[in-house]
C-alpha cells in the first residue's frame, strides 16, 4: 500500500486505543463497543457515551462505509507532497461512527460525498493505519 502522505506522525501510545492502531494487521478493523447496549464509540472511551456503563470490548466491523465528507489538501505543506483526500468515512454498523483518514487508490478528483468505501491498511511505525478505497460506483 502508497501511503499517500510523506510524513506521518505516529500514534502515542495509549492503552484505550492501541488496540486500534494494531487491529489491522489481521486485516479487521475494530472499534470500542459497549458490553451492555452495543453502541460502538470512536474515538474510544473508557464508559459507553451512550448508556454510560462501563466494559468496552474491541469489536471487528465490516470496514465498509460512506464519503460522509471529504477535502483534497493540494498545499504541499511538505516539499514533493502530492494532493490527497482527507476524508470523513460513516460506517455501515452504526450511524454517527465515523472516523477521518484518506482515501487512496483513485484520482483526488474522482472521488465525490456519498461513494462507497473500503478499509485497506498501510502498515507503517509498527502501527496499520486504516486507509480508505473507493469502491466501483456500481456498487453504490
Amino acid at each position: 500500500m502508497h501511503d499517500p502522505l510523506i510524513r506521518r506522525t505516529r500514534p502515542a501510545d495509549d492503552p484505550l486505543s492501541d488496540f486500534f492502531w494494531t487491529s489491522g494487521a489481521d486485516g479487521r478493523l475494530r472499534f470500542l463497543r459497549c458490553d451492555k447496549c452495543g453502541y460502538f464509540s470512536h474515538p474510544p472511551t473508557a464508559r459507553c457515551p451512550r448508556c454510560l456503563a462501563e466494559g468496552m470490548t474491541p469489536t471487528p466491523v465490516a470496514g465498509t462505509g460512506t464519503i460522509y465528507t471529504f477535502t483534497v489538501n493540494y498545499q504541499p505543506w511538505v516539499a514533493s507532497q502530492q494532493p490527497y483526500v482527507i476524508a470523513v468515512i460513516e460506517f455501515d454498523e452504526q450511524p454517527d461512527l465515523r472516523i477521518t483518514s484518506n482515501v487512496v487508490g483513485c484520482d483526488v478528483d474522482d472521488v465525490a460525498i456519498g461513494d462507497r468505501v473500503t478499509v485497506t491498511f498501510l502498515h507503517r511505525h509498527e502501527r496499520w493505519y486504516p486507509l480508505f478505497e473507493r469502491l466501483p460506483r456500481s456498487s453504490r
